[in-house]
């Protein structure tokens, strides 16, 4: 049977997952990105797995809330990207330094 030690345990492992891909990918912005929704997965799975144990109806809402907030991140952070990328001809971070004031 999975218990929320497990659950919570998967949750760890996949926060960090998402850690390592922001610390050790620094060039690609999409790469960046998908690691920032892993990070955001891993903090949903605990959001849940606590509500599931304690009968709370509370870590679902902080689920939906944060799914729509990622969800809205990503939008706007595709959109910022496909507009610079049409500018500059390329995505790597390295050339996105010219772009601060």
């Amino acid at each position: 049977m999975i218990t929320q030690f497990h659950l919570t345990v998967f949750s760890l492992l996949i926060f960090t997952v998402g850690i390592f891909g922001i610390l050790y990918n620094r060039k690609n912005f999409i790469v960046i990105l998908i690691a920032i929704e892993i990070i955001l997965l891993g903090a949903n799975i605990n959001f849940v797995a606590v509500s599931a144990e304690r009968d709370d109806p509370a870590g679902v809402i902080f689920y939906l809330l944060i799914l729509t907030v990622a969800a809205a991140e990503a939008a706007i952070a595709l959109a910022i990207l496909s507009l610079y990328s049409r500018n500059a001809r390329n995505i790597a971070i390295r050339d996105a330094v010219r772009l601060k004031g």
